[in-house]
């Protein structure tokens, strides 16, 4: 095999790869956008349920005591797994970045085409697409971090009711603070887990 038949074949293979990537991508983030709607479904049909509930308390009580740990556990889960698919997203689009700096470098004129590269592949990932936010604020925009913040919501309501439950209405302000304290809790762990796995993932 000639250098030509060489170049033609690897050029073959890099458009193959950069559709299976893309495919891939496709598929990772309609994953991610199933699963926090389930979980936004589960959520509104469980305070649908609540709210039909809260006139009797021996029929609230048992209900939010059951839904609300559930609701919460199924966020955990969607978070966990939305962390997950996020990174192998930006593995994929890395990967299709990769591919695209070798067309970029085929021919003089080609770089007129696939765009200015970043100072790195995923700078220029980030770019394609549109995240101007960097820094310590980056993790907080995520689609992980929005259903944590929903999850924390319920995590603390949860907390908050239950206090009430046990100790009574007069510990009132001392249940809102419990429930402050689960929901920042519940950012502070999705922030965690998300950075270890950027981390992890090499950016």
């Amino acid at each position: 095999m000639n250098d030509d038949d060489e170049q033609s074949a690897l050029l073959l293979a890099l458009t193959t790869e950069h559709f299976v990537l893309q495919s891939a991508a496709s598929t990772i983030a309609s994953e991610s956008a199933t699963r926090a709607t389930l979980y936004v479904m589960s959520l509104s049909s469980s305070i649908v349920a609540l709210g039909f509930t809260a006139q009797s308390e021996t029929a609230f009580v048992p209900l939010a005591a059951g839904v609300i740990p559930t609701v919460f556990l199924l966020g955990v889960f969607t978070v966990v797994r939305l962390i997950e698919t996020g990174a192998q997203n930006m593995v994929f689009l890395r990967r299709m970045v990769r591919i695209r700096r070798y067309y970029r470098d085929l021919t003089p004129e080609a770089a007129t085409y696939f765009g200015t590269p970043g100072a790195t592949e995923t700078d220029e990932v980030l770019a394609e697409l549109g995240v101007s936010v960097a820094g310590r604020l980056a993790p907080y925009f995520t689609l992980a971090m929005m259903v944590a913040t929903i999850n924390g919501i319920v995590g603390g309501s949860g907390v908050a009711l239950l206090a009430v439950a046990i100790f009574g209405t007069g510990w009132i302000v001392a249940a809102v603070l419990l429930g402050l304290a689960m929901f920042a809790a519940t950012i502070a762990a999705c922030r965690i887990y998300q950075q270890r796995t950027w981390h992890a993932g090499g950016w």
